[in-house]
C-alpha cells in the first residue's frame, strides 16, 4: 500500500456561534432540567468557546412554519374538550391558546436549508482541493463522499458530479453513514483504489452539517452535551497513486476495527422534528477499547523496532477530550509528548466528525512537518468502528 496525499482544503461554517450564546438558550428553554445549576461548569468542561456553523444558531432554534402545535389537529382536539364538558366559550379559549404556542420545525424543515449547504460547502471544499493538488475536475477518476446528518438520494456524490462536472465516466462512492471515521476510512478506501491502478486520481469529500442535530426541546444531560460539542465542516483532498509535486503525506498502511455489541452507544434518530444525536455514558469507555487494540496493532507492525519506533504525530479524533486524555495515558512507554497537540488544538472550536481528521491534518500541515516525519491517523465512529493509517511525510 503507497498512496500520496495531497493538502486538504477545510471549509468552516461561517457562522460563528459562541458557547455562551447556547448556554443562553439552554437556561431559558430548561431553567428545571436537573442539570441547569451545573451547565456552565458543564459547557466550560468542553474547553470549546465557539464553533463554526454552516447556518446561523436562530436557524436551528426558531419555530417551524406552521401556525402552532394544532396546525393540522385542531378539529380533534376541539371534539375531545367538548365530550369533556368544557362550554363552546372554553374549548375557543383553549384551542386559541394552543394554537399560539409554536410549532417545532418539522424534520423538513430543518434538513432541507442544512442539505443546501452541505452541498455548497462541499462543491467548495471539492474545488480548493482540485486546486491544491494543481488537477481539473476532468482529472478525476473516483470520488468518495460522506455527509451523515443530511440524508439524501441522490446524494452529495451526484450533486458534486454535476456541479463541478466530473467526467461521466467518473466511479461515484457514497459512505453517508461513515460519519466519525469519514476522514481515515475514506483514505484507506482511496489508498486501495489507487493500489489498484497507480494512474487512478481519488478525490474525497466530507461534508458535515451536524448542527442539525441541534434540538431546542431536549432536556437531558446527554443533548446538552450534544449542543454544545457540534460543529460544522466541510473538507477536500486527493489520493494519487504516484507522488505528485503537491502530495505531502504518504500513507503507507492501513487498520480497521469493530467493537461487537456496541452498535447502541452513539446513534442517529429521525423525528418529526429532525435528526438527535443519542449518545451513551458508556461510549468513551468503548472508544477506549478501540485505542487499546490500534496500540497492539502499531507495536506489531513495528515489533522489529520496539524500542525506538514512535510516531512524530498523532491526528487523532477519537469524539472528545476524555478519549484524548485516555490516549495521552496509555501512549505505549516512550513516546514523546505533545504528539496530540494537532487534534487538541481542532477540538477547541468544536467536534467536527467526519471532517475532523482533515482538519487535524491540515493544522498539521501548516505548522510544518520534517520530510520522513511519522505520522499516524485515527478515529472512531459510532458502531463502535475504528479505522487508523499510518504514513510518513514527504
Amino acid at each position: 500500500m503507497a498512496a500520496y496525499l495531497c493538502p486538504p482544503a477545510v471549509i468552516h461554517g461561517r457562522h460563528t456561534v459562541k458557547t455562551s450564546q447556547i448556554v443562553a438558550d439552554v437556561r431559558d428553554r430548561h431553567p428545571d432540567a436537573a442539570w441547569a445549576s451545573r451547565i456552565d461548569t458543564i459547557a466550560a468542561s468542553t474547553g470549546i468557546e465557539t464553533r463554526g456553523w454552516m447556518l446561523p444558531l436562530e436557524a436551528a432554534v426558531a419555530p417551524g412554519d406552521g401556525s402552532g402545535v394544532l396546525a393540522a389537529g385542531a378539529g380533534p382536539a376541539r371534539e375531545a374538550l367538548a365530550r369533556d364538558g368544557f362550554t363552546g366559550q372554553d374549548v375557543d379559549r383553549v384551542i386559541a391558546a394552543l394554537e399560539a404556542i409554536p410549532a417545532p420545525q418539522t424534520v423538513q424543515e430543518r434538513t432541507a436549508p442544512a442539505w443546501a449547504a452541505v452541498r455548497s460547502y462541499g462543491e467548495q471544499a471539492a474545488r480548493g482541493a482540485l486546486q491544491i493538488a494543481a488537477l481539473d475536475a476532468a482529472d478525476v477518476d473516483c470520488l468518495i463522499t460522506s455527509h451523515s446528518t443530511t440524508p439524501a438520494l441522490p446524494g452529495l456524490d451526484v450533486a458534486l458530479a454535476n456541479s463541478l462536472p466530473l467526467p461521466e465516466d467518473v466511479v461515484l462512492l457514497p459512505a453517508t453513514q461513515w460519519a466519525c471515521i469519514a476522514g481515515t476510512r475514506s483514505l484507506a478506501l482511496a489508498a486501495d483504489l489507487v493500489a489498484a491502478d497507480p494512474d487512478r486520481v481519488v478525490l474525497v469529500v466530507i461534508a458535515e452539517a451536524l448542527s442539525t442535530t441541534y434540538q431546542p426541546a431536549d432536556d437531558t444531560l446527554e443533548s446538552l452535551i450534544v449542543r454544545l460539542l457540534f460543529a460544522d465542516t466541510a473538507v477536500a483532498a486527493v489520493v494519487t497513486g504516484r507522488p505528485r509535486r503537491e502530495s505531502v503525506l504518504r500513507l503507507d498502511a492501513a487498520w480497521h476495527h469493530t467493537l461487537p455489541g456496541t452498535q447502541d452507544l452513539h446513534r442517529l434518530e429521525t423525528r418529526a422534528d429532525g435528526t438527535h444525536f443519542v449518545m451513551d455514558r458508556g461510549g468513551p469507555r468503548a472508544v477506549q477499547k478501540t485505542v487499546s487494540a490500534m496500540w497492539e496493532w502499531l507495536r506489531t507492525r513495528h515489533q522489529d523496532d520496539p524500542g525506538s519506533w514512535h510516531p512524530d504525530v498523532l491526528l487523532a479524533h477519537p469524539g472528545g477530550t476524555r478519549v484524548l486524555e485516555y490516549m495521552e495515558q496509555t501512549m505505549p512507554e516512550g513516546w514523546p509528548a505533545g504528539l496530540l497537540e494537532y487534534s487538541r488544538d481542532s477540538y477547541t472550536s468544536g467536534n467536527r466528525g467526519g471532517a475532523a481528521v482533515f482538519d487535524i491534518l491540515r493544522r498539521a500541515h501548516d505548522t510544518g512537518q520534517e520530510p520522513g516525519s511519522r505520522a499516524v491517523l485515527y478515529a472512531a465512529a459510532p458502531g463502535l468502528t475504528a479505522t487508523a493509517l499510518e504514513g510518513q511525510w514527504l
